[in-house]
């Protein structure tokens, strides 16, 4: 297996990324392709017909260089990213981003009836979907895409079902009593769900005949190309948002429901959350600039003079839930330089209470940390990060989630166990050290910004009590 290419797709929010890799994670080629949204307060749609455009610009970027064919492929996409489409697979509606509000209220009556969603999450948009748009299959973003590359359509995998309300423990929907909505089949990650198509190759320059098999979501297939699939291990990606995930041989349990738990190809757990905090900040502020100047400039401000909590979009989601949460900065910040800099360390700031959270609730944080995502490619941010964690972390030599697709494509096509075979396929490229000094320089502000946050009403009390006593400790001390 090792010589046969393997192909990743990730459905990202802003761009769509393919990459060709070997089993040993040598990449063979790759393509990015840009993708548009109209947000407007707590609405950002897509229009999921640019997903597939994408999809075969980037596909054939990829394997330009590549003549002979390709072992199989798995395609991932942003958790809770839904759209209806009709008995043929077409859409019929427009895709409702992760982060889209808007069903707020059919969350609210799920919530009554006894499931624990967010408003955010796929369930509640597909009920707002269908009340304003009309019928229609409920339809997680990689589905259209795996549904066009087989040329029919397929069943969703469970990983993107999670926030539909799936039940991973049980392999089955809830009970929805008096819900006129029709459930997609479910299959396990890795799963194959048919070959690429004549017309699907002829559009994308895949070869007919490729297994296709189900994915899983992105900020799994980022967990996947980190290697951070043993238990203890985490992952942080780092995007438009902050997604955590790691490994644990059990479901870890949170009442509030911020944590929910993934099922791991192998039937092992993948505990995580998902930030509105996140690198969209900096292409919002600023429209333009150089990211390696700012963050060359940003190094003589730290600690920054303001604090910011930068949401990307209205709303927060771990790690507390807080609906009506805003953007916040505490004081001025001197310059544009400054306010890189408070931005920065905000990010950093959410990243250490997701952590902290996750302690409060027992997960098991004692194995590696990775940095992935498009922002592990900015130096400065992540000695910063590591310097601010108190803690030890690995940059791999390729942070995209494709490369997990790539992974899972070889997983689910040669069966071999897919901790082993992330290991062998992820190079790391840097292991940072945090540097004391700093991270004692960053005590105070953290502890200024959980004290807000907790005057807000945002975060729980017990919740900054136990971030307040781990300060100055290691993000893994137990």
């Amino acid at each position: 297996m090792a010589q046969e290419a393997w192909l990743g797709i990730d459905l990202g929010t802003q761009s769509v990324r393919t990459l060709l890799v070997t089993a040993d994670g040598t990449a063979l080629g790759g393509g990015s392709a840009p993708l548009r949204a109209r947000r407007d307060g707590v609405r950002h749609e897509q229009d999921p017909e640019e997903w597939w455009t994408a999809v075969c610009a980037t596909a054939r970027a990829a394997l330009r260089e590549r003549s002979a064919g390709v072992g199989g492929l798995a395609v991932c996409g942003t958790s809770g990213t839904v759209l209806l489409t009709d008995d043929a697979g077409r859409p019929v509606s427009p895709a409702l981003m992760y982060d889209d509000g808007r069903a707020w209220a059919e969350a609210e009556r799920l919530r009554g009836a006894g499931l624990a969603v967010q408003n955010t999450w796929g369930l509640p948009k597909a009920l707002w979907l269908r009340r304003v748009h009309g019928p229609g299959r409920i339809t997680h973003q990689p589905d259209l895409v795996t549904a066009r590359l087989v040329g029919h359509p397929v069943p969703t995998d469970s990983s993107h079902a999670l926030k539909t309300a799936y039940d991973v423990a049980a392999d089955a929907w809830p009970d929805l009593p008096g819900s006129p909505l029709p459930l997609p089949g479910v299959v396990r990650p890795g799963t194959r769900l048919g070959e690429v198509c004549a017309s699907a190759a002829e559009a994308t320059g895949i070869p007919a005949g490729t297994p296709v098999v189900a994915g899983m979501t992105d900020g799994c297939a980022a967990q996947i190309a980190s290697g951070a699939l043993r238990a203890g291990s985490w992952n942080s990606v780092l995007g438009t948002t902050l997604v955590l995930k790691g490994a644990s041989p059990a479901p870890v349990h949170d009442p509030t429901g911020v944590l929910y738990n993934h099922r791991a190809p192998d039937g092992s757990w993948l505990p995580g959350g998902a930030s509105s905090v996140g690198a969209g900040v900096l292409t919002a502020a600023f429209a333009g600039a150089d990211p390696a100047e700012m963050d060359r400039q940003a190094a003589r401000h730290e600690p920054a003079g303001a604090i910011a909590y930068p949401l990307v979009s209205p709303g927060e989601r771990f790690p507390f839930l807080a609906p009506g949460a805003t953007a916040l900065l505490l004081g001025e910040p001197a310059s544009q330089a400054d306010l890189w800099a408070a931005l920065l360390q905000g990010v950093a700031f959410t990243e250490r209470l997701c952590l902290d959270y996750l302690h409060h609730l027992g997960a098991p944080l004692d194995g590696p940390l990775t940095f992935t995502g498009g922002a592990a490619r900015s130096p400065y941010w992540n000695q910063l990060r590591a310097d601010v964690l108190g803690r030890p972390a690995r940059v791999p030599e390729q942070t995209e989630p494709a490369l997990g697709m790539a992974a899972l494509a070889a997983h689910g096509i040669g069966g071999e166990p897919l901790p082993d075979l992330a290991e062998r396929m992820v190079r790391v490229r840097t292991v940072l050290e945090p540097r004391p000094d700093r991270t004692a320089r960053f005590t105070e502000p953290y502890a200024r910004l959980i004290d807000e946050l907790t005057n807000r009403g945002w975060l729980p009390p017990p919740v900054a009590a136990h971030a307040r006593a781990r300060l100055g400790l290691d993000t893994a001390d137990s």
